[in-house]
């Protein structure tokens, strides 16, 4: 019998981001003043005259009642009065001595209410659709206030203008049910997929007996998801169709059916329950189609005619007529090959052997996975019991045996091998699909292009791996801003159709000495770094605008570009701050940005 769990997150997107801004700082600890200690351990602890023993904390010199020492501690504040027990008043038990209390004091759960931060603003998430931005997802501060995902953000602004907008990142979500997906299949079942961007299913067939039944394994289920910050809601039934929809519209935290029951269960849901295509259920509005139950009784034929044949097969696998498999994903297993020693070695010579025949059983492992290796880490554990570690990368994918060695070979000076290395462990964290290389050009004559990433690789080990890299293009009209450092061997895409120099310095350098005809004239003099150049060509102006989503600085602000030429032959890339005509859009100064060639 086949039982299958639909895990729904319904606010994951906002609660990872909440999750990210949880304060991480403990609490400061309560000073404690310190006891006093005393000094003849021989004295009586209690003296025969009454009163408190000489080395209580309370004990001050002289002749002092009750009354006076129980006032004088009522004065102090809360957290500095002292307990019975301190006291020497035996009469209440003792406070556990790893446990904080369970009840504070009204005054100080007042002050600490009074102290308490502002809550913080209703968040929501933004996508871009074409030319415009809609919510993605909201808080439930922003759902009661009735922003709904769909709407666009510029009607949420102005219905709250206090809003905190933020934009979308499905990469991270998708990450974050990944990490779910491979802890489910190594801790709960071996079968477990992804469902859309908002959920798993579990194939619990068989295993929930190890958790004590259905119902216990959802409530554990639940409180993962509470540890995690996450609110979930579980529904368990014998298809995949009926556990998410009860998931999603069930209204209960855990939702359980038994097999059979799927069309009892369905019958009040709406349609897209069924996760049919906006298409269908467009169409079944018109024909007044509102609940499954509504489809059931309905002939097939005529059925597939209105909503497609798609939304009948979507029906027939949440009642179980029609299976539908899950596509479990496979955890990951990191390739390892480990090779302990006869004896303990520590010559360079004698590590270097051993890589090598490390490396022959990774480059079989790869192989026979069809994986080439971009990260290997190799661990060295020593006689004396510490550990050793060297990484390696590469800037493709490759089972290249020769050339992996001669990467280890430029950091084998690293390697200290105090009283001897007994062990060597090599590990391929990351890796990627490698298929076969195709040698019929070769074969043939033809010259392809060379093959630049075994250098690329050799010069990232003996200068570091930061030290090369290419530039990539960003989506933003300042220049500074549109470009990025990649892996070198990236081929990056998106570069804008104007002509940009070659050497674009890190920040515009002001310039002196300008002369121009405004509003929309290149300079024909200008001085930089305390030379001058007279302009014999010019071209321009291409104008730039501030990103006014970024600060409020760029609002008004212009840039008007000019490429020009000197007398030398040089030619420079500079701009003006300001249009020439509104001084609301700059000063008038001139910087030099670039150069070409």
């Amino acid at each position: 019998m086949t039982r299958v769990a639909s895990l729904y997150l319904p606010a994951l997107s906002i609660e990872r981001l909440r999750r990210l801004e949880r304060p991480r700082a403990q609490p400061e600890p309560r000073a404690l003043s310190p006891l006093p200690v005393d000094d003849d351990p021989g004295a009586c602890s209690v003296p025969r005259g009454g009163n408190w023993r000489p080395g209580a904390r309370w004990a001050r010199e002289g002749a002092r009642d009750r009354l006076g020492v129980a006032a004088e501690a009522t004065a102090l504040p809360l957290h500095q009065q002292p307990t019975m027990r301190e006291l020497r008043r035996r009469s209440e038990a003792a406070e556990h001595p790893f446990k904080g209390r369970q009840h504070a004091p009204l005054a100080a759960t007042v002050a600490r209410a009074e102290r308490a931060e502002a809550p913080a603003p209703p968040l929501i998430l933004a996508h871009q659709i074409g030319n415009q931005q809609l919510i993605a997802a909201a808080c439930p501060a922003a759902l009661a206030l009735g922003l709904v995902p769909g709407m666009a953000v510029t009607q949420a602004r102005a219905l709250l203008p206090g809003l905190d907008i933020r934009a979308s990142d499905p990469a991270a979500d998708a990450v974050v049910l990944d990490q779910l997906a491979s802890h489910a299949v190594r801790h709960w079942t071996p079968t477990a997929a992804i469902s859309g961007a908002d959920g798993l299913w579990l194939d619990l067939t068989g295993v929930t007996h190890l958790f004590g039944g259905e119902e216990r394994f959802s409530a554990r289920l639940l409180g993962f998801c509470r540890r995690l910050g996450l609110t979930a809601r579980v529904a368990v039934a014998g298809t995949l169709g009926a556990a998410h929809a009860l998931a999603r519209f069930g209204g209960q935290p855990i939702e359980r059916i038994e097999v059979g029951r799927e069309a009892q269960a369905l019958a009040g849901l709406p349609l897209a329950a069924l996760r049919l295509t906006p298409e269908a259920l467009a169409a079944a509005t018109r024909f007044g189609l509102e609940r499954v139950g509504d489809l059931l009784p309905l002939p097939r034929g005529p059925l597939a005619r209105r909503l497609g044949l798609a939304s009948v097969r979507r029906l027939d696998e949440a009642l179980g007529r029609v299976a539908e498999p899950i596509v479990p994903v496979v955890a990951h297993e990191v390739p390892v090959a480990t090779l302990r020693l006869l004896e303990p070695i520590g010559t360079a010579e004698a590590i270097e052997q051993v890589i090598r025949d490390l490396l022959a059983d990774m480059v079989e492992q790869l192989r026979t996975r069809g994986l080439g290796a971009r990260t290997l880490v190799l661990a060295l554990d020593r006689v004396d019991g510490s550990e050793q570690r060297l990484a390696i990368g590469t800037v493709r994918a490759t089972r290249d045996a020769a050339h992996l060695a001669r990467l280890f070979h430029l950091r084998i000076e690293r390697v200290d091998p105090g009283l001897g290395i007994e062990a060597m462990r090599l590990a391929a964290p990351r890796t990627e699909p490698l298929g076969a290389t195709p040698l019929g050009g070769t074969l043939a004559g033809d010259v392809g292009l060379a093959d630049l990433s075994t250098l690329v690789d050799q010069l990232a080990g003996r200068a570091g791996p930061t030290a090369l890299f290419t530039v990539g293009a960003v989506e933003s009209d300042v220049p500074e801003r549109a470009t990025i450092r990649v892996e070198p061997m990236a081929s990056p895409q998106g570069w804008p159709a104007w002509k940009r120099p070659v050497r674009l310095l890190r920040r515009p350098e002001p310039l002196s000495g300008v002369v121009a005809l405004l509003p929309d004239h290149p300079p024909r003099r200008f001085t930089w770094r305390g030379h001058a150049h007279a302009v014999v060509a010019g071209d321009g102006p291409e104008r730039i605008h501030g990103e006014w989503w970024r600060r409020d600085g760029e609002v008004w602000a212009v840039r008007d570009y000019f490429r020009v030429e000197d007398e030398a032959g040089a030619r420079f890339w500079l701009f003006r701050r300001g249009d020439g005509v509104d001084g609301a859009t700059g000063d008038l100064s001139w910087y030099m940005h670039g150069l070409f060639g």
